[in-house]
């Protein structure tokens, strides 16, 4: 179990021997201040893809180890596809966004030749250390997808089922959230939670332990749930909580970190290799767990631990 974001640096050490990052504009100084950490900590190498005078500018300032390979694209126009390659071609395991529109990077990932396409939605797995608590807790999705259908919801599902086996949860608990646990056709996400349930009975997800529809108090309480008359396998132990709309998976995770104090890492999913696209208001500490965490699924998937994304 990872219990802190030290635990996912220390697994990451681990995975990162392997693990390549193929920055798309890396003339960026506070990414190229993330890579200089990844890199110190032996978490990953990394391929800087964009304009090689800018680039290096930056690595001398920020005493980047001189050795880290560059890719010179100047092409704002062709930097995304120029990193998508590196994946393609093997040579990086994880692909991270730099000083590129994120419109423009995800348009390279999704190019219908060139990208990296599995068939599957993309969406954005959330990784809280939340002071107090025994476990990293998931939310998914709170980042990209606005307010996704059942048959997205159920890409979305698998991404992160996919993702945590990935990261060694094996049977993931998961939560299906909801304002209650009655169905109700006026309740859209009841009845959506309702069907994944059901379909997850008939083993058409990835080994988990899933209830819904349910509320966060019983997720996240067994007494609450006993106060309910519900026999829950996953109150109080939930690894991943499945958000109806983004609004939700938003608004939870920033109530957290604001009035828990915790600390969020975040990765793209959907993808044939995991992707690090954060914010640039994300703390250096927060890009360097993201980065953290895409080389712990890098890394399984290198050593024939299955598919991560």
């Amino acid at each position: 179990m990872l219990k802190s974001f030290q635990d996912v640096l220390a697994q990451a050490k681990e995975a990162g021997r392997n693990v390549t990052i193929a920055v798309a504009a890396a003339q960026d100084r506070d990414v190229l201040q993330a890579v200089k950490a990844a890199q110190e900590l032996g978490l990953a190498r990394a391929i800087l893809v964009g304009d090689a005078a800018a680039i290096r500018l930056l690595m001398t300032e920020l005493a980047l180890d001189p050795a880290t390979t560059i890719v010179d694209e100047p092409d704002m126009n062709k930097v995304g596809l120029a990193a998508v390659a590196l994946i393609r071609q093997g040579r990086a395991q994880v692909l991270m966004k730099g000083l590129l529109n994120s419109k423009d990077f995800l348009q390279a990932v999704l190019h219908g030749q060139e990208g990296l396409r599995t068939g599957r939605l993309l969406s954005h797995l959330a990784c809280l250390e939340i002071p107090g608590e025994e476990q990293l807790m998931f939310f998914s999705d709170g980042g990209m997808n606005i307010a996704p259908t059942l048959a997205e919801k159920k890409d979305i599902l698998l991404n992160s089922l996919l993702a945590l086996h990935s990261i060694g949860i094996r049977c993931p608990k998961v939560a299906l959230l909801t304002a209650n646990e009655l169905v109700n056709p006026k309740m859209p996400a009841t009845v959506d939670a309702q069907v994944l349930a059901a379909l997850n009975e008939e083993a058409a997800f990835p080994a988990c332990i899933l209830e819904g529809p349910i509320a966060m108090d019983v997720a996240l309480s067994p007494e609450a749930g006993r106060h309910k008359g519900i026999a829950s396998k996953i109150a109080g132990s939930v690894d991943l909580f499945l958000v109806p709309n983004i609004e939700t998976g938003n608004a939870v995770t920033k109530t957290i970190i604001h009035f828990a104090r915790a600390k969020m890492a975040g990765i793209i999913l959907g993808a044939t290799n995991p992707i690090v696209m954060t914010s640039r208001a994300e703390t250096q500490e927060g890009k360097l767990y993201s980065i953290a965490l895409a080389c712990i699924a890098a890394g399984s998937t290198l050593k024939g631990g299955g598919e991560y994304a």
